[in-house]
């Protein structure tokens, strides 16, 4: 099977937070590795691998949400313009002119509009268009037409197709984080050549964008021994400081810092080294805005790390990897799952 392809219908699919459902079947029609498939009441989709053996087996979760940020219709105006607002951080500088989806009654295709520059009052055209001055035109001329497909509430989505650049760079909406999920799957495809004494979940997590609540819960469920969240970081790229960033087809960023065990960092690190799996250190002095978080702090705790696939202009509808960097990702996970015992993390609770 073709992750790769997977994770490019992934990309091209909707699934705003709050609103993954539709994701929910193409994940568990194309994880054949897992032994055990299901999806929690919050939505989290819980793929099982098993481990070999008898007796007690270690419990590994894998988290990559598969939310994406979004847009949320607000107002529907009298000549049949949509006003929206955002789930999720989105940068609202590169929302003009941007084709959308509206999810209404039907799909409905529509493109994001301001007032032209020609016509904008003193001191406007130096300026980013505020929120409260963009809107959809999906080419209705009355609001009672429009209100025949579409209502506040409806949701509204990046309409974009995966691009493919030089060799293994892609670029499209909402890699952060399917990457990540993908990256579980390649993960999942390794052990499937491997021995491993781990049950290993892969959980594609809900409603990261707007508050980590799909990991919190399905962190408390499994109660797992080690916790890796794969989430994106931040890609090299011009004006961004080297310190901020990690360079794109060099593997993933494997977190420091007080959200990550000490002994499951230096035991990655190690795998990373033994199986010459590129990495970039990455310095998290701050963390909270990943799954990482949650799983860390679940329950009475949980041993966490980070990984972060390096991924250039987050939150736009151009996000870019090196999909190589997704395999490198999954492979060191693998590897690292494989390397696992009882008497590891037993030792997890000593310093």
């Amino acid at each position: 099977m073709e992750i790769k392809q997977v994770f490019r219908t992934l990309s091209e699919s909707s699934g705003v937070s709050g609103y993954e459902h539709d994701l929910a079947s193409t994940l568990q029609e194309n994880c054949p590795w897992a032994d055990e498939i299901k999806t929690d009441k919050l939505g989290n989709v819980i793929m099982l691998k098993k481990g070999q053996g008898t007796g007690p087996r270690p419990k590994v979760m894998l988290a990559g949400h598969m939310d994406e940020i979004g847009l949320i219709i607000t107002k529907i105006e009298k000549e049949g313009f949509l006003r929206f607002g955002t789930i999720g951080g989105f940068d609202q500088r590169v929302l003009l002119a941007q084709e959308v989806v509206v999810h209404g009654k039907e799909r409905l295709t529509g493109i994001i509009g301001a007032k032209p520059p020609h016509i904008q009052a003193p001191g406007e055209q130096g300026q980013a268009v505020k929120m409260d001055d963009l809107f959809i035109d999906i080419g209705f001329d009355s609001q009672e037409q429009a209100a025949k497909y579409v209502r506040v509430g409806d949701i509204a989505t990046m309409k974009r197709d995966v691009l493919d650049l030089q060799g293994s760079i892609m670029a499209g909406k909402s890699f952060d984080d399917r990457a990540g999920v993908a990256a579980i799957f390649e993960c999942f495809k390794v052990l499937e050549q491997v021995s491993h004494k781990a049950d290993v979940y892969g959980v594609a997590t809900v409603q990261e964008e707007v508050g980590l609540r799909g990991a919190i819960t399905s962190t408390y469920g499994i109660v797992p021994d080690i916790g890796i969240a794969i989430d994106v970081g931040f890609g090299d790229s011009p004006g961004l400081p080297e310190s901020d960033t990690i360079k794109l087809s060099q593997g993933p960023g494997v977190a420091i810092g007080p959200h990550v065990h000490p002994k499951v960092h230096a035991r990655m690190v190690e795998t990373a080294k033994e199986w010459n799996i590129s990495y970039s250190s990455d310095p998290s002095p701050s963390p909270g805005g990943t799954d990482a978080y949650a799983i860390q702090v679940a329950r009475a705790g949980v041993a966490t790390i980070l990984l972060s696939i390096p991924l250039r202009y987050m939150h736009t509808p151009i996000e870019t990897i090196d999909y190589e960097d997704v395999k490198r990702t999954g492979r060191l996970m693998a590897m690292f799952i494989a390397g696992l015992d009882n008497e590891f993390v037993e030792g997890l609770t000593c310093f």
